[in-house]
């Protein structure tokens, strides 16, 4: 079963390429593969027709195995039937699809395959026996739905029922997954026949069989949530027959079959359901009577009957269980062929319109042959299958109402349910006999006044081959309907019957008192019809200027305009707003959840040494201060005070590594930020000046406790032995380390930082975006020798007079002279020159020694960040460029490269993902050398970084020189500043500040 799924969504995405060549026939190629499954689900019939439960075919696929997740199907008596409708209707309606549709429609090959893929989702959904994967499903028809809708994309009509259609059914699964979640965790399970088998009684199970019940009604077009089915009559009528009729809509009817066995002792079950399922019944006949559009008429005749088998499959007894299977299988046949029968109208003679059609009985009396039998069915009319489920409906209610099941008997309360919804049905059933005489008198009666249609003279038999497949099937299944029984009956059997004689389906019962209640409403519903026109002038007067669908679209509407109310007050274009909103309601819900919570220390613990008062009251002066700080560059300092504080702090508490990783991050956020300063006004609020400073902070002060509170609530609330305390060992038996910071992140925590560079090879791409105006300019600049010469002797007096190619060779930064003399600093390119290459030599150190000592990738690669930076700052964007004349990009690129090929060579092996190994041995001349894989990780990890910080400080650093116009300028004239950094005050716009 798993693999018919599964090849329902290759075939899917193998249709696109085909349709191009072989336009409207790609439907045949489509057709084999619900045909095939037809197949494949009919030869499972000995094992389900067996009632032996250990004979039913279950097939189980894990998924996540640590989480216990599995794709879980199974096939039983109530799935067989569906994926029998599911499969074998589909692929008539494919091969109807060859001839409705030209070779030149317009995304051909994209409907075949979602049509397609629709058919492989319903026949998912009928067989899941995982909630979860039953809701994957479940929303995946909604959203093949949308797209068969709105095929027609060109047309407003078509986008609006497809989002309406979309919104309505896709709201109510949410609110299903709600209730399935809470069925899953209360049953310990998500295996579906696990939970109704022990279904616990409790207000926690009646909400969450009546959440389950909101998404059954919403994809079955139960009122009130029933307006998105006529609605959806926009689409082609293929997917009328096969959406509409005989698949999505009975999505909900399964669902509703399959929890019914267990679902009917929840209180308010029967209730629910047969309410609105009559006033479904009965709004839906009433509509269906006024409609002179065939399609309408039986879109309206649907919802009608979708209604009817809500009330018989949600009444709960063994009776009803087996009518309601009955009925669900004829609906399926006579609906579906009757929307196919209205396509073939619409498609040759070019107009749905019953006022407009006369004389198409005479022109086509196979069609109408076929439209007879199938409205019969639908009606009720003796021999078909129709009359058949029609009858059991009627035996089933009646026995109820009676007392007369042959089960245990009902409560009286029970009974009287059964005695409303049996008058509701009758009723139900004469506007059924109505509409059913109203559609064949509308599309194939001669019509005084009217001009008989000519356009279908002859209909091409593989054009009727679908329709006359289902109504034959409808007419057959009437007198085999022992047959029908035989195969039904197992779902039935869920229901206890303590009886010794069960109903049966059966053509011919005798005399009954429901073959009477079928034959009056079959003459009440021809009286209905002959009355047409008063009934017509009464439906004028009490027709409603408001209906649901316009409540939908006034609901929509008004959530619209409510999103713009609230977009113009929270988007203003304000940071500080934005921020503010987000402190606020995080001090207000995080308050809340630390005064209903019970988890305050019992004890209070300020330092763990006296040094870390001192720290700490340095790090609040520091952030008192930035608060104060009038130029920016002063409040930069004073912030990264608390930081280096914050690296003090996890120094004396033994965490070396982390307390070196922290300062030399804050170096180069210092340095990230100074990039950017140099942009701004020297002073804050030179500008932007500051507002409502009170209120801010009121904010900083409240999130500064809240923050203080929760630190104290969660080191306090421990109540376990922490897992870290396992970790030296497991570094060193698992991870060959003695580093355990390094070793977790390398090794036993490896898949975490492999998300973490991911997220850091992300914000280098978004500050780049940000930042290149034409491109990423991830070429780096650079100046050669000659290139040098060339622009100094040009624009720099100072530089030609000293431009000897001597000179230009033994340059200590060969960068250096392309700046404006009033921004170099002879002693700072100085000093790079010499401590360059030992900072890298460091930077290497720190990434080897780190699997054992302090260090690894991380600081590692931020220390030869730190390296790159000082070659900026000395001399510039070009120098930048002669450091390290790669790209960012393939910086970036090669480190992921190399951390994932690490993680994904061990699984060529045979090993799980990340799994490490190591060699240790003597070496001449090194000794004894160790080598763990885990290595070649930190190696990526090391590259990452190095390209994080390069790209930084092409964007922010290069690029801003470039956007601010750092071309060269004759000495003494104000030309703009290079990338150095020495801050003068007198330095024009666009140079460095």
């Amino acid at each position: 079963m798993l693999i018919v799924l599964m090849v329902f969504g290759a075939a899917a995405i193998a249709l696109l390429p085909l349709a191009r060549p072989l336009g409207a026939r790609v439907f045949w190629v489509a057709a084999l593969v619900p045909l095939g499954a037809f197949v494949h689900t009919l030869l499972q019939a000995p094992a389900v027709l067996s009632q032996d439960a250990a004979r039913v075919p279950v097939e189980r696929l894990t998924w996540i195995a640590q989480l216990d997740l599995t794709l879980d199907v199974r096939m039983d008596t109530l799935s067989w039937v569906l994926a029998l409708v599911v499969t074998g209707v589909g692929s008539l309606v494919l091969l109807y699809c060859a001839g409705y549709f030209r070779d030149d429609e317009p995304g051909l090959g994209r409907f075949a395959a979602v049509l397609l893929a629709f058919a492989g989702a319903m026949y998912g959904l009928v067989i899941a026996d995982d909630v979860y994967l039953l809701f994957v499903l479940w929303e995946a028809t909604s959203v093949f739905s949308y797209l068969l809708i709105g095929h027609y994309t060109h047309r407003r009509a078509s986008r609006g029922a497809a989002l309406q259609a979309l919104v309505t059914t896709t709201l109510g699964g949410l609110v299903m997954l709600v209730g399935l979640v809470l069925l899953a965790v209360q049953a310990g399970t998500s295996s579906l026949t696990a939970i109704l088998a022990e279904l616990p009684a409790g207000p926690l199970t009646t909400t969450a069989i009546m959440l389950v019940l909101v998404g059954a009604l919403s994809k079955s077009a139960i009122v009130p949530l029933h307006f998105w089915l006529p609605g959806a009559m926009a689409a082609p009528t293929p997917v009328s027959a096969y959406l509409h009729a005989a698949a999505m809509v009975k999505a909900g009817i399964y669902l509703i079959l399959r929890l019914a066995p267990a679902g009917v002792d929840v209180p308010g079950w029967r209730e629910v359901l047969i309410v609105l399922g009559l006033v479904t019944l009965l709004l839906g006949g009433w509509a269906a009577l006024k409609q002179t559009d065939l399609k309408l008429l039986l879109a309206y005749g649907t919802v009608s009957q979708l209604g009817l088998l809500v009330v018989v499959a949600g009444f709960g007894t063994r009776d009803t269980a087996l009518a309601a299977l009955a009925l669900l299988l004829a609906h399926a046949l006579f609906k579906s062929a009757l929307f196919l029968v209205v396509g073939i109208i619409d498609h040759e003679a070019g107009t749905r319109d019953l006022r407009k059609l006369s004389g198409l009985g005479r022109r086509s009396p196979w069609l109408a042959a076929i439209a007879a039998v199938v409205l019969a069915s639908m009606a009720g009319l003796p021999p078909v299958f129709g009359f058949v489920a029609k009858e059991t409906v009627l035996y089933a209610l009646l026995a109820a109402a009676t007392g007369q099941t042959g089960e245990a008997p009902l409560d009286p309360a029970a009974q009287v349910w059964a005695a409303v919804a049996l008058v509701g049905v009758v009723v139900g059933s004469v506007l059924t006999v109505a509409y059913s005489i109203r559609f064949f008198w509308g599309a194939f009666a001669r019509k005084q006044g009217v001009d008989d249609v000519t356009a279908l003279a002859v209909v091409s038999r593989r054009f009727l081959l679908a329709p006359a497949v289902l109504a034959v099937a409808s007419l057959l299944l009437g007198p085999l309907a022992g047959v029908v029984d035989a195969g039904l009956a197992g779902y039935p059997a869920l229901f206890p019957y303590p009886g010794e004689v069960a109903y049966h389906l059966a053509l011919w019962h005798g005399l009954t008192p429901e073959l009477g209640l079928s034959a009056l409403a079959i003459g009440l519903g021809a009286l209905l019809f002959a009355a047409r026109a008063p009934v017509a002038r009464l439906q004028g007067r009490l027709a409603s200027e408001y209906t649901a669908s316009e409540a939908y679209w006034d609901a929509m509407g008004a959530v619209d305009r409510l999103a713009v109310r609230v977009t113009s007050l929270t988007q203003r274009g304000s940071l500080p707003f934005y921020l503010g909103v987000i402190l606020v309601v995080f001090v207000a819900v995080t308050t809340a959840g630390l005064l209903l919570g019970d988890s305050w220390p019992s004890e209070l613990r300020l330092w763990d040494h006296p040094a870390q008062l001192a720290i700490g009251v340095v790090m609040i002066i520091a952030a008192i201060a930035a608060t104060q700080a009038q130029k920016r560059f002063a409040a930069l300092v004073v912030v990264g005070v608390t930081g280096f504080g914050m690296s003090a702090i996890f120094a004396l508490q033994g965490a070396p590594d982390l307390a070196l990783t922290q300062i030399l991050v804050e170096v180069v956020t210092l340095i990230a930020f100074v990039l950017v300063l140099r942009r701004l006004p020297a002073r804050l609020g030179d500008k932007h000046g500051s507002s409502h400073r009170l209120l801010r902070a009121g904010i900083g002060i409240g999130v500064g406790l809240v923050m203080a509170l929760v630190a104290l609530i969660v080191a306090g609330s421990r109540i376990e032995q922490p897992i870290s305390l396992a970790w030296p060992e497991l570094a060193y038996e698992i991870g060959h380390g003695r580093n355990t910071v390094n070793v977790a992140l390398v090794d036993l925590r490896g898949w975490d930082t492999m998300g973490e560079l991911a997220v850091v090879i992300a914000a280098a791409t978004g500050v780049a975006s940000l930042l290149f105006l034409r491109s990423r300019g991830d070429s780096p600049p650079r100046l050669g020798r000659a290139a040098v010469k060339r622009r100094i002797s040009a624009r720099l007096d100072r530089v030609r007079e000293q431009g000897e190619q001597g000179e230009l060779r033994n340059a200590w930064i060969l960068a250096g002279p392309s700046l404006d003399p009033r921004h170099r600093s002879i002693l700072l390119e100085v000093v790079v020159r010499l401590t360059f290459h030992a900072i890298i030599v460091i930077s290497l150190y720190l990434l080897f020694a780190g699997h054992n000592l302090p260090g690894g990738g991380f600081v590692g690669g931020l220390v030869a960040g730190l390296a790159l930076v000082a070659r900026y700052l000395a001399g510039g964007r070009y120098e930048l460029g002669a450091a390290l004349p790669v790209g960012a990009g393939a910086v970036l690129g090669t480190g992921l490269i190399i951390a994932a090929g690490t993680a994904l060579v061990p699984v060529l092996l045979g090993a799980p993902p990340l799994t490490s190994t190591y060699w240790e041995g003597e070496v001449w001349l090194l000794g004894e050398i160790e080598f763990v894989t885990s290595t070649i990780f930190d190696i990526g990890v090391y590259l990452v970084v190095v390209g994080l910080v390069l790209d930084v400080l092409r964007s922010l650093g290069g690029e801003v020189d470039r956007q601010g116009g750092d071309e060269l300028a004759p000495a003494g004239r104000s030309g703009a500043a290079s990338g150095s950094l020495i801050m003068e005050p007198s330095a024009p716009a666009g140079g460095a500040r």
